[in-house]
């Protein structure tokens, strides 16, 4: 807190109705130049709330405590978003601007009547929010990454980048945890495919989850993962945590972003490299989104089966092509034919999400990475979602199907025991 204590006072404004909106323009300007308050968030806020009010000049003189106490009620808060917190069936929160909000709830968007009184506010809603956990946003730096002690994401975007406003995203973490059978009484597998999946991650094939924005590929990396066996260590790798791992012997990572120096940061393959170190069996990460693919493609190759990660991607082949890219960020100059013998030796299944625009979420496909023919990867769907059109409420309409195909892999999991009913794969 700057020491204006002892600075000659000026003769200010002595309305409340005045001098409020100069006090907070003061204080988003003060909070947004100050180091991340942390865990003394509203202790330090309570300071910066007065040195905002020396700066603008007030004079309430008695009533000076009972308004500096209305603009710490004012900064200290979700505003408008507050309600959408604490309803459970809000699994995204979308501001555009102080005068929008957006929800999404059972899959759908839906814009609300709620808003913020000012640009001002919502600036202070943000800083509210991120700056218990150390991060900032400011002119400087107007975009910021960070997840709340529930596992939420949240992502900011503030003015000049943002033209509207300052834009706020928040992916709710909802308590409730979703399990295979939830999954085939929603319609998004069948019990085939929840069978297959169950014998491939116990069996320790090497799955991809991949998928279009927001259609669940961590949540079903979750219910994936429940099926390792307990006596198996498991480290997990994320940039905020939300993997859930119900086994006994598991290593939570996460990543960390540079402080307000530009020091400090911890990447997503700073982890994937140093869990190499510690003995796991099983690797996996939250998601891939750069370089850190080479480095869990040579897990995989070097004794770590079984290992699991989620990407963003627009189809299974897609998949393949987004992979081989961010190989090539690892900064490794890589002949393209020698990442795609990697990719091949060390992928076994890629199940791929689809979110329908109605908010219906389906496992669309489930494909084996066969092998390479020539310098082509070669995939095989051994299950598909076949849609025929949509019902009057805008949601697909279409059957599960086997393709007939068996994975190449079947006899493998034979010998290790696993039986899986051949009928499963039968074209119906």
């Amino acid at each position: 807190m700057a020491n204006k204590q002892n600075k000659p006072r000026v003769p200010g404004i002595s309305d409340p109705e005045l001098l409020r909106p100069r006090v907070l323009k003061y204080l988003v300007e003060l909070v947004e130049e100050t180091p991340p308050l942390g865990e003394r968030h509203e202790e330090l806020l309570k300071g910066l709330i007065f040195d905002a009010y020396q700066n603008a000049n007030g004079e309430l003189g008695p009533g000076e405590p009972a308004f500096l106490n209305e603009i710490y009620d004012y900064a200290a808060s979700y505003g408008a978003m507050e309600e959408f917190f604490d309803d459970p069936q809000v699994s995204e929160i979308m501001v555009n601007g102080p005068s929008q909000i957006f929800v999404e709830r059972h899959g759908k968007m839906l814009l609300t009547d709620a808003k913020y009184d000012s640009e001002i506010q919502l600036r202070l809603a943000i800083n509210h929010i991120i700056n218990p956990f150390g991060r900032y946003v400011n002119y400087k730096h107007p975009m910021v990454d960070a997840h709340l002690k529930d596992g939420s994401r949240l992502n900011a975007v503030i003015p000049p980048v943002a033209q509207q406003g300052s834009c706020l995203s928040v992916r709710r973490f909802l308590k409730d945890k979703l399990a295979v059978q939830d999954l085939i009484d929603k319609g998004a597998m069948t019990q085939g495919m929840a069978d297959f999946m169950a014998v491939c991650v116990a069996a320790r094939m090497n799955i991809i989850v991949a998928g279009n924005t927001s259609s669940g590929k961590t949540t079903f990396l979750n219910i994936l993962a429940r099926n390792i066996p307990d006596h198996e260590r498991i480290v997990t790798i994320e940039d905020s945590v939300e993997l859930q791992m119900m086994q006994t012997h598991k290593v939570s990572l996460e990543a960390r972003p540079a402080d307000y120096t530009g020091e400090g940061q911890v990447t997503i393959r700073d982890l994937v490299k140093n869990s190499l170190r510690m003995r796991p069996d099983r690797i996996i990460v939250g998601e891939i989104r750069g370089g850190e693919a080479l480095d869990m493609l040579q897990a995989m190759n070097t004794g770590h089966d079984g290992s699991m990660t989620t990407i963003h991607s627009n189809s299974p082949r897609d998949t393949l092509s987004r992979i081989e890219t961010m190989t090539l960020m690892a900064g490794f100059e890589l002949p393209v034919l020698a990442i795609r013998k990697q990719v091949a030796a060390a992928l076994d299944l890629i199940v791929y999400l689809t979110r329908f625009p109605d908010g219906t979420r389906k496992v669309t496909q489930i494909t084996e990475v066969a092998g390479m023919e020539s310098e082509v990867i070669t995939l095989t769907d051994i299950f598909h979602f076949q849609q025929t059109g949509t019902d009057a409420d805008g949601r697909p309409v279409g059957q599960f199907k086997p393709t007939g195909l068996r994975p190449s892999f079947s006899n493998k999991l034979d010998a290790m025991g696993y039986k899986l009913d051949r009928s499963m794969f039968m074209m119906k």
